[in-house]
């Protein structure tokens, strides 16, 4: 089993004392033998590649994104019998770039050929008031499984898309399964935030890439059929 630490310079460069409120903390798991290859990353990929780490600290910042800032929605239910088609979409409400100096890796293992890394985001003032916000009175929070295709051999922007993708139809999965037990009759649309509560487990299942999340929603507007 190897064990190391990554971007050392890095984390030393922290001197400030912070709280434990004040830091969010996540693991990544990259497989070091995907399913298929990346291209121009070693196959199986080495522990300590530098494109490795890079995928790893994307994912992070994708998810931290995901829980500081997460998305507006708007979903459109649908319903097969009378020919409405299901249609949900998210905005996101702000990104963390990779490269943020608030993110950091602090220790990374492998284990059965998969890299585990736990990674740090130190929220500055309007984060935390975000983070604040997500944890209202009116926010409630779902659990969900969402899925997305394998896909093939693609680039870093491919790969991290495909991720994406799974993780926003466990969204979808989370707000149709509130509107289920909230509402007696099947409404037209929703309207409302939905954030990520903690870093998804992914896996594959039948041929696809299957996410596990815990997601924060905000409901703001219920249309009913009645309406329309």
């Amino acid at each position: 089993m190897y064990r190391f630490f990554l971007f050392g310079a890095v984390i030393l460069a922290v001197s400030f004392p912070l709280t434990a409120q004040e830091v969010l903390r996540g693991e990544v798991r990259i497989d070091l033998e995907p399913v298929y290859s990346d291209g121009d990353i070693p196959y199986p990929h080495p522990p300590d590649h530098q494109s490795v780490r890079g995928m790893a600290l994307k994912e992070a910042a994708m998810f931290f994104s995901a829980m500081i800032y997460g998305w507006s929605f708007d979903y459109d239910i649908g319903e097969r019998s009378r020919g409405i088609a299901e249609i949900f979409e998210l905005s996101p409400l702000g990104t963390i770039p990779f490269g943020d100096p608030g993110l950091f890796a602090t220790d990374a293992q492998v284990r059965d050929m998969r890299l585990y890394l736990w990674t740090d985001y130190h929220l500055n003032a309007e984060q935390k008031r975000r983070m604040g916000m997500w944890k209202s009175g009116t926010v409630r929070t779902a659990q969900a499984i969402g899925h997305g295709s394998l896909g093939g051999p693609v680039e870093a922007t491919g790969w991290i898309t495909i991720k994406k993708a799974a993780l926003e139809d466990a969204a979808r999965t989370a707000v149709r399964a509130m509107l289920r037990g909230s509402e007696r009759n099947r409404p037209k649309e929703a309207r409302g935030y939905i954030s990520l509560a903690a870093f998804p487990n992914y896996w594959v299942e039948a041929g696809q890439w299957a996410t596990s999340a815990r997601f924060r929603v905000e409901m703001t507007e219920i249309v009913p059929f009645a309406a329309y």
